[in-house]
């Protein structure tokens, strides 16, 4: 049960940063960077983004 909400929050995190670095940015190379990162770019982005 362990493992698989593990891999779900990793799958969930990576679309999700995924999702917002093309609508934020509109780059395909930087969207591959920011899934890569995955959590680390969602949560930087919900601090540090401009208002």
């Amino acid at each position: 049960m362990e493992k698989h909400g593990i891999t779900f929050g990793i799958g969930f995190g990576t679309a999700m940063a995924m999702i917002i670095s093309y609508t934020h940015l509109h780059s395909l190379l930087w969207m591959a960077i920011h899934g890569l990162l995955s959590w680390v770019y969602v949560i930087y982005f919900i601090l540090l983004r401009p208002y």
